[in-house]
């Protein structure tokens, strides 16, 4: 079985650094770069989609609130059409870079805040899944596990990879606990790594309460301002590829599929 890694990248402003992005990038097969709202700015997004290319990673816009002060966790009251143009700003500003750079933008994610009220609510996530469709009907949405974004992106012709999230605890409808919540985000690096085996060895998670939840997803997600972040990436890499698993894109493994599915006549 073929597994992505992907992690969020880019998400630091000026001189100020967040995680280690470039150790990351030896690393993983994705990465999801900050458009400059939640972080990120012009620079950081540019030097990442240089270092991405030169790895042979995929790039992806990671489209948060306009909220540098709470990281894009705080939830924000904005109406509908200006969300929508919220969205389509992020993605054209990462696939303008990448585009300077003789780069491909492939993917796209939902940061934070943002991120969470999409997959919770399919009022939301139908507009601004066509406010992506309209933009690039090519790109893939990289998401945890929402029935809302999925629908909503089927409804748009969009392709989705549900990716599980490592250090995030799941409810028992399969969407991410609220980071306000207690042990809402797993700490401890030997925990989050049981967690991976679980789902590489047996297809399924343990949710915050305590339920066993399938988990069909083909991307592992690494958060990159997570202390030990790039130890963790790299023991989860070496899990994978100790099994008959491979690290590969979750553009490449979409592109496989369709080249093997039935051709209809």
């Amino acid at each position: 079985m073929d597994i992505d890694l992907n992690a969020d990248l880019g998400e630091g402003y000026g001189a100020w650094r967040m995680g280690e992005d470039e150790a990351l990038l030896g690393v993983i097969s994705s990465a999801n770069v900050a458009c400059g709202f939640h972080a990120g700015d012009p620079s950081i997004m540019t030097r990442t989609v240089r270092e991405a290319k030169l790895r042979g990673i995929d790039i992806g816009a990671h489209v948060g609130f306009p909220d540098r002060m709470g990281f894009g966790r705080r939830p924000m009251q904005i109406e509908i059409g200006e969300l929508a143009s919220l969205v389509t700003y992020q993605l054209g500003a990462l696939a303008g870079i990448a585009n300077a750079a003789g780069y491909r933008m492939t993917h796209m994610s939902f940061h934070g805040a943002l991120g969470n009220l999409v997959a919770a609510d399919a009022a939301l996530a139908s507009p601004l899944l066509r406010a992506v469709a309209d933009f690039d009907p090519h790109l893939i949405i990289s998401s945890s596990s929402s029935r809302a974004i999925e629908q909503a992106a089927g409804q748009c012709g969009l392709r989705v990879a549900t990716s599980f999230l490592a250090d995030r605890a799941y409810d028992d409808e399969g969407l991410l606990v609220p980071r306000r919540l207690p042990d809402s985000v797993i700490h401890e690096p030997q925990a989050v790594f049981d967690r991976v085996k679980r789902f590489l060895d047996h297809g399924y998670i343990l949710t915050h309460s305590g339920k066993r939840l399938e988990m069909p997803a083909r991307s592992i997600l690494v958060h990159g301002d997570t202390p030990g972040a790039v130890d963790l990436a790299r023991s989860i890499r070496q899990e994978i590829e100790s099994g008959a698993s491979h690290v590969v894109p979750m553009s490449q493994q979409l592109s496989m599929q369709e080249s093997e599915a039935p051709k209809q006549t």
